[in-house]
């Protein structure tokens, strides 16, 4: 196992916290490795195994499990007289009522709990009423460019510049960082496909998996499972995810995506829309991020812009067309600003617009992305919006192709990879 040291420090700093650890993310993510790390950690400890207990729930083991009077008892069992137990439940969304067992395991035992489940049963919107708020939700990615980086194996050997930096792969093969970033922004991240240089025919079986799996077992069942409102068309329900992965970077209504529906002869009303979107959004494939007024300060009710979850994903729904390769980078540089933990918005200005305000206490940074501003009217146009801005706040163009000063006007000219690595301090 590849350690992905930043969520499992994460586990590791809550370890031994009366709270459940709860890992969520859109499926094959890695949040079942991230378990299987942290157990290997405790091991490490010295925990022993007998008090390291793991519940694979979609295993054949477990398929007499059907509710949380089940899952207690199995649990109770398991445990014995071992003293502080360590309980990790992986897929635990098949057994009915499971908070009503991690709640009264939590109370009734000197335990630590750690879950990860599909994305439709373990939502941050849902945490609170299934756990009574005794939780912390630890959001998890497919692998930024860094990490891919890591996957692959790369030994980066630093060039003058960008452009001229080459990887050592563990293949023993070389490849330039400007080939591996193509790579990343094609193929994306999911953990079991970095591990290899990329092959267009596997990535489409595998995508097509997660995506079926999404749609299918953790959409359109969650109504019969939850008691939930149910999501009665899949074709409906794919045509607004195709919608919103050709309109990543784009502003984007309920209304227009009813709109375009109707046109296409459904007979979705907005109420509908909104519905399908929400269920894409809670199983983690897409973000939406709100407008805010920089003059106002202050977040607007409407529009905003959707960005898919991996670019990978991106390029499967897209057929593997490399179509607005521009939008995919400014949705790489808004899934690594997740990766930072900033809350993130668009800026929007009377005539213009802000790609990202970046914000944490007391910091905030104003960012626009760009494939390549060397056109003298491309640069105007990405610089007119960060003049407008009269605060002390940091200002950045994050550009990909190109060279260009470091300052133009008090804005920083940022490399896309030198930002997406870090290089560029936020």
């Amino acid at each position: 196992m590849i350690t992905r040291k930043k969520y499992l420090d994460k586990l590791i700093a809550f370890q031994n916290a009366d709270l459940v650890k709860v890992v969520t993310g859109v499926r094959r993510c890695g949040k079942s490795t991230l378990l299987e790390m942290m157990r290997q950690h405790l091991s490490e400890q010295g925990v022993p195994d007998s008090r390291l207990l793991m519940f694979k729930m979609e295993s054949m083991e477990f398929a007499d499990v059907v509710n949380y009077r089940d899952l207690y008892n199995l649990v109770r069992q398991r445990v014995g007289g071992e003293k502080r137990p360590y309980l990790f439940f992986d897929e635990l969304q098949n057994v009915e009522g499971w908070e009503r067992a991690i709640n009264s395991l939590r109370v009734d035992l000197d335990c630590d709990i750690y879950i990860t489940g599909s994305n439709a049963f373990l939502l941050s919107s849902e945490l609170a009423t299934l756990l009574s708020g005794r939780y912390v939700e630890i959001p998890m990615q497919p692998l930024m460019f860094s990490e891919y980086l890591d996957f692959r194996g790369a030994q980066l050997q630093r060039g003058k510049t960008s452009a001229a930096d080459v990887a050592l792969l563990s293949d023993g093969s070389f490849a330039t960082l400007a080939s591996l970033f193509e790579q990343y922004r094609t193929f994306g991240g999911f953990p079991f496909l970095a591990l290899d240089a990329p092959d267009e025919a596997r990535h489409r079986d595998y995508l097509r998996s997660i995506y079926q799996t999404v749609i299918v077992r953790d959409i359109m069942m969650r109504a019969k499972r939850r008691g939930q409102r149910a999501v009665n068309s899949q074709d409906v329900l794919e045509r607004i995810c195709g919608f919103l992965s050709d309109n990543i970077g784009n502003e984007t209504s309920v209304n227009k995506i009813a709109g375009t529906l109707q046109a296409d002869g459904q007979t979705a009303t907005r109420q509908t829309a909104a519905f399908y979107i929400s269920t894409l959004v809670e199983a983690y494939l897409f973000s939406h991020v709100r407008r805010y007024d920089l003059k106002g300060r202050e977040l607007l009710k409407t529009g905003g812009k959707y960005y898919i979850v991996d670019p990978g994903m991106r390029s499967y729904l897209d057929n593997y067309r490399n179509t607005d390769t521009g939008r995919v980078l400014e949705n790489i540089v808004y899934n690594q600003l997740k990766y930072d933990e900033y809350d993130v918005m668009v800026g929007h200005l009377r005539g213009g617009e802000v790609d990202f305000v970046a914000m944490k206490p007391r910091e905030k940074v104003y960012i626009q992305v760009t494939e390549d501003m060397r056109d003298e009217e491309t640069m105007r146009r990405e610089l007119a919006p960060l003049r407008k801005i009269g605060d002390e706040y940091r200002k950045m163009v994050v550009v990909q192709d190109g060279t260009y000063p470091s300052d133009i006007d008090g804005i920083e000219i940022v490399d896309a990879v030198d930002f997406l690595l870090h290089n560029a301090k936020l």
